[in-house]
């Protein structure tokens, strides 16, 4: 594996972040990978902008930063504006088509559209586990971390009490990605 920059973004309240921390633990403790997880997020927090950076690697990471997104996930129409541009040639972008409609497609990116938030509302009973709805489908989609590995760091992460409902929500993000994997 080569150096694989991931950018997860939206606003504040979304769980951008903690999209982010599952990333890197399933990659750096259950996948035996290198990985260094950052953020950042608005002064406003709930509703301000917010970004978590995920580099996964074989190799030691000498910069923890993304440059150049391999793969991007928004959450938000804001996000999206802002951060598609950083997006590699040939890289992967997800979108949450519930909170997204302007997505200005590239010619040379994959672009998949997730009902993260609608899947979370109506399946769930709460919009709470969109991120790992969206985390699954980003997962399956790309295999950047296994399955298991994500399993795992939802376990050792979340708040007590919510695992069954993040598992299940992860595994329906799978589910989703199957499904956008037979469509494309």
């Amino acid at each position: 594996m080569r150096r694989l920059e991931v950018r997860i973004a939206g606003f504040g309240g979304q769980g951008v972040v903690l999209a982010g921390v599952l990333l890197g633990h399933a990659a750096a403790t259950h996948d035996h990978k290198r990985a260094v997880q950052t953020q950042s997020y608005g002064s406003e927090a709930r509703g301000g902008a917010a970004r978590s950076e995920v580099i996964i690697a074989d190799e030691p990471i000498d910069y923890p930063k993304v440059i150049s997104a391999d793969i991007m996930v928004a959450m938000s129409q804001e996000a999206l504006n802002k951060y598609l541009k950083d997006v590699k040639p040939g890289g992967t972008v997800l979108t949450d088509s519930d909170l997204t409609q302007d997505v200005h497609e590239g010619s040379n990116m994959r672009l998949y559209k997730v009902p993260a938030t609608r899947i979370a509302s109506q399946e769930f009973g709460s919009r709470v586990v969109a991120n790992v709805v969206m985390l699954g489908a980003m997962a399956g989609l790309t295999n950047v971390v296994s399955e298991k590995a994500l399993r795992s760091a939802i376990l050792e992460n979340v708040p007590k009490g919510t695992e069954e409902i993040n598992l299940k929500a992860l595994e329906r993000g799978f589910q989703t990605a199957k499904g956008l994997k037979r469509e494309n």
